[in-house]
């Protein structure tokens, strides 16, 4: 167990157990000793809960293009909307790690390209580590962000910014070459100085040997149970996303009905006059209001 952080109890759920800032060196060091937890979060009011529940990182994921912003993919999100969601998520966070997605051709053209974008991720982002998606082809833009004291975590299997050079949303690593390609990948990034890797959509034998060849934690999503960490998207978790639920989702929560629920009573109580109520409005003093009938 790290010495830094206590996972939450049930008498505790709902609150963050410690203080503590989690950090990188935080995470690293959580290799082999426990767990790791990872949510996205995108505003302020999630993070804020996602924090309180003691979630050791929170990933400003790209993904906000599809479930903030119903678009179809990642791969339109801009810098400027990754800033913007940081700052939010930021504000609302004291303990978790806050990560951020660098976002499609905001570091693949090269080193110094990667330099600036993720410099803005921590200066305007207020971010403390950023992920990007890849694997040899990523290396030197890894090295360099590490080398500049920027954290780094990496991302193997299906990346979802390279959807259409992948074929779509598939599983990734399925043959005996393409496994060992991902084997290889990790052990690269590691390397280069990632302190975490996040295996998505691999086949759980893969993923547990990469988790047991690579000295830094692998982070699973729809990677099998044998990573050393596990990610899901905040609104898939919680049941708001309308569009799908993908296979290696689990969700605790239906709150997309719960709140349909809700509005459609408020809709009803308006409709029909019930609310506003007294207890919802505010008075003032009989005599001052019997001063207007004199007018």
């Amino acid at each position: 167990m790290s010495k830094h952080i206590q996972p939450a109890s049930a008498s505790t759920a709902g609150t963050s157990p410690v203080a503590t800032p989690v950090t990188a060196m935080t995470v690293r060091g959580a290799k082999g000793a426990r767990k790791l937890t990872m949510l996205t979060a995108y505003d302020y009011p999630s993070a804020t809960l996602v924090d309180q529940c003691g979630i050791d990182m929170i990933l400003v994921g790209d993904s906000l293009g599809m479930v903030m912003l119903g678009r179809d993919d990642t791969i339109s999100v801009t810098m400027d909307e990754m800033v913007h969601h940081c700052r939010a998520v930021t504000r609302g966070t004291k303990r978790a790690l806050v990560i951020a997605d660098m976002p499609f051709m905001s570091y693949e053209p090269g080193v110094e390209t990667a330099l600036t974008n993720a410099a803005r991720l921590f200066q305007q982002g207020g971010v403390r580590a950023v992920k990007l998606e890849g694997g040899r082809e990523i290396l030197p833009q890894v090295q360099a962000l590490v080398q500049a004291g920027i954290p780094v975590v990496g991302h193997i299997g299906l990346t979802p910014q390279r959807v259409a050079a992948l074929g779509g949303f598939k599983v990734q690593g399925k043959t005996a070459e393409a496994a060992r390609r991902l084997m290889d990948e990790a052990k690269a990034l590691e390397d280069a100085g990632a302190f975490c890797i996040v295996l998505e959509a691999i086949p759980a034998p893969i993923a547990s040997r990469i988790t047991a060849a690579v000295g830094v934690p692998t982070i699973g999503i729809g990677a099998g149970s044998d990573c050393d960490g596990q990610v899901l998207v905040f609104h898939d978790l919680l049941g708001l996303f309308d569009r799908f639920v993908p296979k290696f989702v689990k969700q605790y929560a239906n709150l997309r009905d719960i709140a349909a629920q809700a509005i459609s009573e408020y809709r009803q109580d308006v409709e029909n006059g019930d609310f506003p109520g007294t207890e919802h409005s505010f008075r003032m003093p009989e005599e001052e209001n019997a001063k207007l009938d004199n007018d």
